[in-house]
């Protein structure tokens, strides 16, 4: 279900040349692995037989086992949903391959054929077996090879061959050293459409060979924008001069998905879910993979074997993180908000620079403009200026409350910019009475006023001084339309542009939990804790803020989650909602996702007109709503679509 498919990679443990032995062992964790929903289950390098057979390769007793080792393999995928992959030596016209053997629907689908054999320190392959590039023949025959099969049917071989399943999931397989070699045979094999790499390998274990061989895995995969399944022959080889760790591998695009975490492990099966749809969607997107297709396509074109079994995951293996912007590790999350500073100071720096201007910005004691104040200081302070070149504005009205005020002033004066207080309240009431609107109809051209005249002093005043306005809006607004055309929507250059709502709660928590603003911790923990709202109607009778944002929109971290999947991934209405219902488990029951993942169409849909003219501002992560950027959206298109796939979620669980 949503391209989603279940893969394990299953280490057994070996007795070195005991074929009927490992047989045993193979069929017992297929079973474990089946019975944890796999659909594609692979095994290490000559697992049939054991990697360290040494000179037994060469005893036709042991050649001829492994064949009828396979015949026994295959008759357990008979009538069966499922794809087995081993490891096995094969024998083909007078010599012998290291072989990855795809058994299917009762048949060997294919077999794939170690390219590049291991020939220099603790490695002698070329002793026993003979390279992928000497295979006179593209396709043999299951009687020529042994097999015992009622049947003499053909069978593609070779290092060339990638596999589709009937749903459109394609995989490839190389062979250990295979991709140890500077152009591995995966590389063509992504080219050639494969979303999935498998790997069957017998990687004998040494210090620090581990994370190298971990960052060739993570690499490849985030290379060929793929999902990459390493598996490593373990428990039971010999140990005669090598000892062999069972180290296992489940990589997508970059992202380990499982691994083993002991440094020798024992026999054990790993799954995971891999998410097809991603791939498809990033390899759609990034025009160089396509490029690279079509410059090499012709020179390395692939064999395409179609297989009659289909993936259909659940995907429950899946992780899902709630806060797709924002790391769950300490560490990590302290590191991407200090990076994206960094970013923010060095734009508007270079900003502020080019056109000689001072920074002028408006500051209500909310978040946004509190990270924007920020900002502005220390692009400020390192173009070697005093903080006082910052001339920030608070403009109380009508909703400005005495919590948000105070954090506001308090927070200028301890950044020593040059600070004023300009009320708006008299020109609000002024410009209702011009457009005849009562100034107590509470509605959104009484908000709207109050946004436009904030704006309004803004430009006028860096006018006045020659300054540059500092735009304040994040990104999850801009998603949301949640800004007034021509007031916040506006600036003369975008700060928080890139930051998510999300995300921006920790931005500040990061400045304040190591005092980067010497004296500012306390009011930024306050202001972190004030409840999010554009205080544009009259406080309650306890004076505390009225309106909030997320009442009125939703919350914030449902909408970041639609955004991200939504523009960074293209999926379906349905998939959000599914990967929504998995996040947030208990935290938001079925209606309130359905409800505010309609709200979030309509509203994304509504308000691009607002985005196709947006202030310049620097783009800080996978997501950008820039017209010049990114995001290109006709203003007028129509969302009947989306909104109608919002609408029958029913049999999504």
């Amino acid at each position: 279900m949503f391209d989603y498919i279940r893969v394990a990679a299953a280490v057994p443990k070996v007795r070195v040349g005991d074929v009927k032995a490992n047989v045993q062992e193979i069929l017992k964790q297929t079973d474990e692995a089946l019975a944890a929903g796999a659909q594609i289950i692979v095994f290490p390098e000559l697992s049939v037989t054991g990697y360290t057979c040494a000179d037994l390769f060469f005893q036709k007793a042991l050649q001829v086992s492994a064949v009828q080792a396979l015949d026994q393999l295959v008759q357990r995928t008979l009538g069966e949903n499922f794809i087995l992959i081993v490891g096995a030596p094969v024998p083909v016209a007078g010599q012998l391959y290291n072989c990855a053997v795809i058994l299917a629907g009762g048949k060997i689908a294919g077999i794939s054929v170690k390219t590049f054999l291991s020939n220099y320190q603790e490695f002698y392959e070329k002793r026993w077996f003979t390279a992928a590039s000497n295979l006179a023949m593209d396709t043999v025959y299951a009687w020529d090879i042994g097999l015992a099969s009622e049947q003499n049917y053909a069978i593609p071989i070779g290092a060339d061959l990638i596999f589709r399943l009937a749903c459109g999931t394609t995989f490839g397989i190389e062979i250990c050293e295979d991709l140890w070699a500077p152009l591995p045979p995966s590389t063509f094999h992504a080219l050639g459409g494969a979303q999935l790499l498998f790997n069957l390998s017998a990687s004998n274990e040494t210090i620090q060979k581990r994370e190298y061989r971990r960052e060739l895995v993570r690499s490849q995969s985030a290379r060929l924008l793929g999902a990459y399944v390493f598996v490593s022959a373990g428990a039971g080889e010999s140990t005669t001069d090598v000892i062999f760790s069972g180290d296992t591998i489940l990589c997508e695009n970059g992202k380990i998905l499982s691994d083993t975490k002991e440094i020798i492990a024992p026999a054990h099966v790993l799954t995971a879910d891999i998410d097809i749809g991603r791939l498809n969607s990033d390899r759609m997107r990034q025009k160089t993979f396509g490029d690279a297709c079509a410059l090499y396509g012709s020179t390395t074109k692939c064999r395409i074997v179609h297989l009659l079994q289909r993936a259909d995951s659940d995907g429950v293996l899946y992780p899902v993180d709630p806060h797709p912007f924002v790391p769950a590790n300490t560490a990590d999350r302290t590191h991407r908000c200090r990076s994206i500073f960094e970013m923010q100071v060095a734009g508007l720096q270079r900003r502020l620079e080019t056109v000689g201007a001072r920074p002028v910005i408006g500051v209500s004691g909310g978040l946004d403009s509190t990270l924007a104040l920020l900002v502005t200081c220390e692009a400020v302070k390192r173009m070697g200026k005093e903080p006082t070149e910052v001339h920030a504005i608070t403009m109380p009205c009508f909703g400005t409350t005495s919590r948000t005020h105070d954090n506001a002033c308090r927070l200028m004066q301890q950044l020593g910019v040059t600070a004023l207080e300009i009320p708006i309240r008299e020109a609000c009431i002024q410009h209702c009475k011009d457009i005849g609107h009562p100034i107590d109809q509470l509605d959104v051209t009484f908000e709207n006023i109050q946004a436009r005249e904030r704006t309004q002093v803004l430009m006028d005043y860096a006018c006045k001084i020659g300054g540059l306005v500092v735009g304040t809006g994040d990104l999850s607004e801009l998603a949301l339309g949640w800004c007034t055309y021509n007031a916040d929507h506006m600036s003369m250059y975008g700060v928080n542009a890139g930051v998510p709502k999300t995300l921006m709660r920790w931005m500040i928590d990061s400045m304040a939990d190591d005092n980067i603003f010497d004296g500012c911790s306390e009011i930024l923990l306050d202001i972190l804790d004030t409840p999010i709202s554009p205080e544009l109607l009259p406080p309650d009778e306890n004076g505390e803020i009225a309106q909030q944002t997320e009442d009125i929109v939703g919350p914030y971290e449902l909408h970041d989650f639609f955004l991200y999947y939504c523009v960074r991934y293209g999926f379906e209405p349905g998939k959000i909602y599914y990967l929504a219902r998995k996040a947030f488990g208990q935290r938001y029951d079925e209606k309130t996702v359905q409800k505010w993942l309609k709200t979030f169409y309509r509203r994304f849909f509504t308000q691009q007109y607002k985005r196709s003219c947006l202030p310049d501002g620097v783009k800080i992560g996978s997501i950008c709503l820039s017209p010049r950027g990114d995001w290109r959206m006709p203003s007028d298109a129509a969302m009947s679509l989306w909104l109608e796939k919002a609408e029958n979620l029913d049999e999504i669980v």
